[in-house]
């Protein structure tokens, strides 16, 4: 008998909605389960998405859940928690969703799930750690987005600046989800060839031009937040490419937040890197190959999350 793939979501908000409807979309889940504390809402989703089901490649049957339902899942994809407003940062968050988080893995745990979570909430790292802790899950089982939607978003102004479609530049943000976050430019290639390289030969090229291209990166949330109120088709697509991944056994490498002990001089900390991902989770970590400069700021990047999270975690030190 084929394997039939369910996802249950977790927070039916702007994200979790945008995420099932480009799961629908992509025909990349058998069963999608939409949970959340505003039943009436998760419903009408459920219904509106039915309702297109004619048009979609592969027919998803979408419908309405609670916790008890996660039990025979493969994937738990958690976007609840309290938004980022204007002016927030993601790591002012942490106080409200932690106690989010806690009753929502508790319970999906209580039914007895044995799958993978993957965790789109912010502060993203944060919130995996905590997922990774609450639900006693090994920590390949535990996923978060991290910086898929910073490489995403390099990727695709690197593009734009040296007009080549993003999926023919190869380049990394890794680091927090978040203010502390850094690019690999050490490693970044455009067509397999180095972009310092490429700056080095085209005069049209400035090396001072990539700072202002990494600030757009880095600070792309808050302007679409100050623009919209919140971001939610970037991220949604990022994780819809990691559930595909996960569940199409792809091990593809994506720049997820994972647990590190030992990878890059770090431990006990979640934090966005390179990540082999398959129907196991997270296969292993890729580790770069950094110069002085990019390991001092990854290094920073941890410490930054780990002072977050030693008031919560005890075993955490700064």
């Amino acid at each position: 008998m084929e394997k039939v793939n369910r996802v249950a979501l977790i927070g039916t908000g702007f994200v979790g909605s945008s995420y099932a409807f480009a799961l629908v979309n992509q025909g990349i889940a058998d069963e999608l389960i939409m949970i959340d504390l505003n039943e009436k809402k998760a419903m009408g989703d459920v219904m509106d998405l039915n309702h297109g089901k004619a048009f979609a490649p592969h027919p998803t049957h979408v419908r309405f859940g609670n916790y008890e339902d996660c039990k025979n899942v493969d994937l738990v994809v958690i976007c609840a928690g309290a938004n980022q407003k204007p002016g927030e940062t993601r790591l002012d968050l942490v106080e409200k969703n932690l106690k989010i988080f806690k009753n929502i893995v508790d319970n999906v745990m209580a039914s007895g799930f044995d799958g993978i979570f993957l965790v789109a909430t912010n502060p993203v790292d944060i919130l995996s750690y905590a997922t990774w802790k609450f639900s006693g899950l090994p920590k390949e089982r535990v996923i978060g987005s991290g910086t898929i939607l910073d490489t995403a978003r390099f990727r695709f102004l690197l593009g734009e600046y040296f007009n080549v479609a993003p999926k023919n530049v190869h380049a990394y943000i890794i680091g927090e989800h978040g203010d502390s976050e850094l690019p690999v430019y050490s490693s970044a290639d455009v067509g397999s060839i180095p972009v310092l390289k490429m700056i080095e030969r085209n005069e049209e090229y400035q090396l001072e031009d990539l700072d202002e291209l990494f600030t757009n990166v880095r600070d792309a949330a808050y302007q679409i937040i100050e623009s919209k109120g919140a971001t939610f088709y970037g991220i949604a697509m990022g994780l819809v490419r990691i559930t595909k991944a996960i569940l199409r056994n792809e091990n593809s490498i994506l720049t997820v937040s994972a647990l590190l002990e030992g990878e890059y001089n770090e431990e006990n900390v979640y934090i966005g890197v390179p990540a082999i991902i398959n129907r196991d989770g997270i296969r292993e970590i890729v580790e770069l190959d950094l110069n002085k400069e990019e390991e001092e700021k990854f290094a920073h990047s941890a410490h930054v999350l780990k002072e977050i999270l030693a008031p919560h975690f005890e075993e955490v030190t700064k």
